[in-house]
């Protein structure tokens, strides 16, 4: 907002909302990202049809830019119809989104893969960066009571994220709340503030 020093843009995490967000901040014409949906990176790793390409998450590290990064929505990859869905995963856990979008749960294995993912990209970070990981869910989906919920699955993404970041340049912080509770969004505004102040 503009009394903190920034304006805000929306780039929504369908492939091409975050191919076009990498592009403008290649362009130079962003100057801070919180990045709350990563679950383009769970598509390019599995093989969904929201992917973003291999150089997600690393535009913003290579500018020096701010950023702070969440695991949003990294518990699912995204297909169309249920139909479209590949036959070799068909033994997954699925929730139909709506008639033209279905959503597999990621596993315990690909989780600990994009948390190694996630961590290595930020620690290549030239500038300010910081982590913040929801304890209760990284989906609405996710949260206890929910089809998605999967503490080992979770799990499996912090530890392997944790085991690989490097806290002396990138700052991480744990919120016992689900990724889409109020106290969770203000925590991450506020670290963001932190890491963007001058």
């Amino acid at each position: 907002t503009p009394e903190v020093g920034f304006e805000l843009l929306v780039f929504h995490a369908t492939g091409t909302g975050g191919e076009a967000m990498e592009s403008l901040i290649n362009d130079g014409l962003i100057t801070g990202v919180v990045d709350v949906t990563t679950t383009e990176l769970a598509d390019e790793l599995v093989g969904g049809v929201l992917s973003a390409g291999p150089d997600r998450l690393e535009a913003a590290g290579n500018a020096g830019i701010p950023q702070g990064v969440c695991p949003g929505a990294t518990d699912m990859v995204n297909f169309g119809s249920i139909e479209t869905v590949p036959a070799k995963f068909k033994k997954r856990l699925f929730h139909i989104h709506n008639p033209t979008v279905t959503l597999m749960r990621t596993t315990p294995a690909e989780n600990k893969k994009l948390g190694e993912i996630t961590a290595s990209k930020l620690n290549k970070a030239k500038g300010p960066a910081a982590a913040v990981i929801p304890l209760q869910g990284v989906s609405q989906i996710d949260a206890p009571g929910y089809s998605f919920h999967a503490p080992k699955a979770d799990k499996a993404y912090r530890d392997a994220f944790m085991k690989t970041i490097n806290e002396k340049k990138v700052l991480v912080k744990e919120v016992d709340a689900n990724i889409n509770d109020d106290v969770f969004a203000a925590e991450v505004v506020a670290t963001f503030l932190e890491i963007s102040a001058p």
